[in-house]
Order: structure tokens, then C-alpha cells, then sequence
């Protein structure tokens, strides 16, 4: 899937459809951490990722910029730390300068006023002052992959960021997932539009029934359940 298409096809589902397709699709639902918003509310982002992780200099962002291709996002990786900011405007305007489209930080970022202006999507764990007081020895391998929360992802991985948080998904299986999110996203709204038009969401999904068969088959979940009778709402 190329980066014009992930876009089109994105902007109308949200990462909710796309973690509901992944598990659909027995794809592990790689989410970051539950604090990783948006600086600007209701920001969006998708692409590529490209991985760096943070040392203390911001000079591993400029070489992960050098290998970007446009349509990527820089995901950093600052081990979730929370006494120094990593990301400011200047990496923000050098990212946009190289056509990327967004920054998904595991971390904190700076210079929010700036960084709001310069439109850029970034997504992070939140804000302090005060940039790096420290420079580690960069590894090797610091722009071969990038840690965020409990996953590691690199560049055959998708980054998808929307009001609901950040989500990673294999490249490969992009089509796929994509496909499913779509497919729960028309259910849900068909869903939607009965309750609305009268019509209860226990009635739709024959909640009676799902019931009535529990008490004979005590091993039945709701999202078998669901999956009998074509209904969308675990995933």
C-alpha cells in the first residue's frame, strides 16, 4: 500500500476500526502507551515508520531524515522518559522540510506553541521544559528499530495516529487489515443507525438468544456470539 492510498483509505476509518481488525486477523494489537496524544487535538497521522532512538543529541533525527523516505513517520524512541523533553520545533521544521508526515515520540517533547504552528503532526507522552542534560553513546543499530511502550517496530511497520491514540501494524499485512477495519467500520454505523432509527442494540445482536445458549453451552463467548449473527462491537 503506498502512502497516498494509506492516507485515502485512513482518513476514513480510525485506529479503534484498525485494532479490531488486527485482533479479527489474530495480528497482535501493538498500541502505544495509553498517554501518547496528540499535541494538537484531533490530529491525524499515517506512514511509514522511521526509527530512531534518542541518545541525547538530536543529530541520530537528522540521519534517520537522511534515510526517510517522504510519507514516513519519525518514531522516537526516549525509553518513555519523563525528566527530559526530546523533540522541539526545530526537529519538528526539519521533518516537515524533509516530507515527512508526522512524529510519534515514546517520550516528551518541548516548544509546544511552536510545534502547534508549524502544523506538523506530533504525538507524545506530554511536555517538560527542559531538553537533554545528558549524551550516551549512540548504538549501531539506533535507526534499525525504535521501542515504544512494550513494542519494538522498524521499517516494515505502519504507524496510525488518531484521537484515540497511536497504533503500529505490519506493513505486509496493511491490505488486509485495512480491508476488515473497513468492513467493521460500515457494520458499526449500520449498527448505529438502528439504535438510533428504535432499534436496540440487544435486539440486534439477539442478546436473548446469546443468553438463552449460554445457559446450555457455558463455554460460549459474546464475540463467538457475535460473529454468528454478524454484529461489530469488540472487533
Amino acid at each position: 500500500m503506498d502512502h497516498e492510498e494509506l492516507r485515502h483509505r485512513f482518513a476514513a476509518l480510525t485506529t479503534a476500526h484498525l485494532a479490531d481488525a488486527c485482533i479479527r486477523a489474530q495480528v497482535p494489537v501493538r498500541c502505544a502507551p495509553a498517554g501518547t496524544r496528540a499535541v494538537v487535538p484531533g490530529t491525524r497521522v499515517a506512514g511509514r515508520v522511521a526509527p530512531a532512538r534518542h541518545v541525547g543529541s538530536v543529530d541520530v533525527f537528522l540521519e534517520a531524515f537522511e534515510e526517510a523516505a517522504p510519507g514516513d513517520v519519525l518514531v522516537v524512541d526516549n525509553g518513555g522518559r519523563v525528566d527530559e523533553s526530546c523533540v522541539g520545533d526545530l526537529v519538528a521544521l526539519e521533518a516537515q522540510a524533509a516530507s515527512l508526515t508526522g512524529i510519534v515520540i515514546w517520550g516528551l517533547h518541548r516548544d509546544t506553541a511552536d510545534i502547534r504552528a508549524i502544523g506538523l503532526p506530533v504525538f507524545s507522552a506530554g511536555t517538560l521544559s527542559t531538553g537533554p542534560q545528558r549524551l550516551d553513546p549512540q548504538p549501531k543499530d539506533a535507526l534499525e528499530s525504535a521501542t515504544v511502550g512494550d513494542w519494538t517496530v522498524g521499517r516494515a511497520d505502519l504507524v496510525l495516529g488518531d484521537e484515540d491514540g497511536v497504533l503500529f501494524v505490519p506493513a505486509d499485512r496493511a491490505g488486509e487489515l485495512f480491508t476488515l477495519a473497513e468492513g467493521i467500520r460500515d457494520t458499526e454505523h449500520r449498527q448505529a443507525d438502528r439504535i438510533r432509527g428504535g432499534e436496540s442494540l440487544r435486539s440486534q445482536v439477539r442478546f436473548d438468544g446469546y443468553l438463552a445458549r449460554r445457559r446450555t453451552e457455558p463455554t460460549l463467548t459474546f464475540r463467538e456470539h457475535l460473529r454468528s449473527v454478524g454484529g461489530a462491537i469488540e472487533e
